[in-house]
């Protein structure tokens, strides 16, 4: 059996260069102290090494930096990965983080007190250099406790009303309200709003501007009905929704999986989309446009939202001042169902 391989070091890259090991941290870390020649030739070397850093060997030695970010999610399993959003959030991120060698550390947990201790977990262990919080709830205790921990972090939505900790948001109020102008346009005079949990901020935001859009442009924005996210939960909504004397002529579902749920019930209740009932999600993903009758929906570029929101955090973790963004307005894209 050939001898195994032994990992290239600092030194080596160092001696190969004819400098110290000093120089070639700071080349290789991209600090000031080596001539522009100098980091050249030095970077050229490690890459002809194929070195890597030792991060175990970092952590070990006090230094902070797993070149790791975490991202939990206190939702359930089944929920995460019927979501594309997730995927896409998630593929946008890890481009930005792995052209920086960062890596992504991923975790669903069940509820928010699991995923704090997690948080502290990972602060004790030192796993992570910044986290990623995501699905903000009214009230949340999160971003001060991720504050507190003294880890670079940032929202991915948002934005945290206390302004603890910065953000990369989406302005939910501007997109229910683009959604509730168009119905208004198409004659619609009964909307109705099959939501995710009540708990979530954005959720709460898209309900209260639903509301408000009702009475702007003189819809009958009556009916809020609370899911968890799930098919099934979408199907008993929409079934309530039928069975009221006031039938609505149009209903909004949070997600694409809650609106091809609840387009079944109201096709199998024997009525006709649009022509009975339009139907709007506020997620556009592939499937919107191969079901029948195609979806009408919000887009938003999720892949680039995420990378934003990596971008931001790395900025932090380097030291430099950030305060987030605000990414532009999802855009409706009408088809078939309204």
């Amino acid at each position: 059996m050939p001898p195994k391989r032994q990992r290239p070091t600092l030194r080596d890259v160092a001696t190969r260069v004819g400098v110290s090991e000093t120089a070639a941290s700071f080349a290789l870390n991209g600090k000031p102290g080596v001539s522009e020649e100098t980091r050249r030739r030095i970077l050229e070397v490690a890459e002809e090494l194929q070195w890597t850093p030792n991060h175990a060997a970092q952590i070990l030695s006090g230094a902070r930096s797993s070149m790791t970010i975490g991202l939990a999610v206190a939702r359930s399993v089944q929920d995460v990965g019927s979501e594309l959003f997730f995927l896409r959030l998630i593929s946008g991120m890890h481009t930005v983080l792995s052209g920086h060698r960062y890596g992504l550390l991923f975790q669903v947990v069940e509820s928010v007190e699991e995923e704090l201790e997690l948080y502290r977990r990972w602060a004790n262990e030192k796993r992570v250099d910044g986290i990623i919080l995501v699905d903000l709830r009214i009230d949340d205790p999160r971003p001060r406790a991720v504050a507190e921990l003294d880890i670079p972090s940032i929202v991915a939505g948002g934005p945290d009303p206390a302004g603890t900790i910065p953000s990369v948001s989406i302005d939910d109020t501007a997109a229910m309200q683009t959604v509730m102008q168009y119905l208004s346009t198409r004659g619609h005079h009964r909307v109705a709003y099959v939501s995710g949990s009540a708990s979530l901020l954005h959720v709460h935001r898209r309900a209260e501007a639903f509301s408000q859009a009702g009475r702007d442009y003189g819809l009958e924005a009556a009916d809020v009905l609370q899911t968890d996210f799930s098919a099934a939960a979408s199907a008993r909504a929409t079934q309530r929704l039928l069975a009221t004397n006031g039938r609505p002529t149009a209903v909004i579902y949070d997600n694409e999986v809650l609106a091809v749920a609840g387009m079944r019930e109201i096709q199998a209740a024997g009525l006709q989309i649009p022509a009975d009932v339009a139907v709007v999600t506020c997620e556009d993903t592939p499937i919107c446009g191969v079901v029948q009758p195609a979806l009408t929906a919000l887009y938003r570029d999720t892949w680039n939202f995420g990378a934003d929101v990596a971008g931001h955090l790395l900025n932090l973790i380097e030291g430099n001042p950030d305060t987030g963004a605000v990414e532009q307005v999802p855009e409706l894209v009408v088809r078939d169902s309204t």
